[in-house]
């Protein structure tokens, strides 16, 4: 059974590599997707990598993934801590939902300590870099494994 778990990226996540290295390392999303496809190839996962700056994008795409995907990796970036937008689509899927975030977030300035989107998600991993995305594909497999015992 091969598995299909989309990724969504945030605003200024296509600027990674350049923006912040030292918070956000020196990788670019690219060389992430390099990296989860690597991860997911001998575990029959297929990850289907999405970034947007705008919003309404980043719900749509949300909105457009019911029913087609078995799970979903959410770095909302920016967003996470202000949109309500974001929680009331990812309300609406019935998968594996999974938040994730670069850095750690709880180590930074105190209004990204809060996140809208976490209500409606199975799990946070923050902090740990590019692997924040390998835990996440490992944690939905996971998930959707023992949900089919």
């Amino acid at each position: 059974m091969t598995l299909k778990i989309q990724i969504i990226n945030g605003p200024n996540l296509n600027l990674l590599g350049k923006r912040e290295p030292d918070i956000y390392g020196h990788l670019t999303l690219d060389e992430i997707k390099k990296e989860v496809d690597n991860h997911c190839q001998p575990k029959k996962i297929t990850a289907d990598f999405y970034q947007s700056n705008i919003e309404g994008e980043l719900v749509g795409k949300i909105q457009e993934i019911s029913g087609s995907v078995d799970g979903l990796i959410i770095n909302a970036a920016a967003f996470t801590h202000t949109s309500v937008a974001i929680l009331d689509a990812l309300n609406t899927l019935a998968i594996p939902k999974i938040e994730v975030h670069i850095s750690n977030v709880f180590a930074r300035e105190e209004f990204r300590h809060k996140s809208m989107i976490s209500k409606s998600v199975n799990g946070i991993i923050c902090g740990f870099g590019l692997n924040s995305y390998i835990l996440a594909v490992d944690a939905i497999e996971r998930i959707i494994k023992d949900e089919n015992k």
